[in-house]
């Protein structure tokens, strides 16, 4: 069965020296194929799908105890590993400071 309403799980940095400032602002990781930009061209990639995008989707399903993974994606791209970056449409943070 398809559900109604599909959540996303978001990952965002942040250049600022105090994440919790309310002015601080928060960049997201694009991903290949994951919804995002509503602007951007659905990508087509039939029958196949990018592991990561589609691990992405179901993880919306559960938290992150239950996906632990999610918390090592999150410390590789802190620390702008090229391996994991390369599974990503965009840095955000690249040329720049990590995050």
């Amino acid at each position: 069965s398809i559900t109604k309403e599909r959540t996303e799980v978001i990952l965002q940095g942040t250049s600022s020296l105090d994440p919790n400032d309310p002015t601080a602002v928060w960049e997201e990781y694009d991903f290949k194929c994951k919804p995002g930009d509503l602007k951007r061209r659905p990508c087509f990639i039939t029958p196949y799908h990018y592991r990561l995008d589609w691990l992405m989707w179901f993880a919306a399903f559960q938290t992150y105890e239950q996906n632990e993974w999610i918390i090592h994606l999150a410390g590789k791209l802190l620390a702008q590993e090229e391996e994991t970056l390369s599974l990503m449409a965009m840095n955000p943070f690249a040329g720049r400071e990590p995050p």
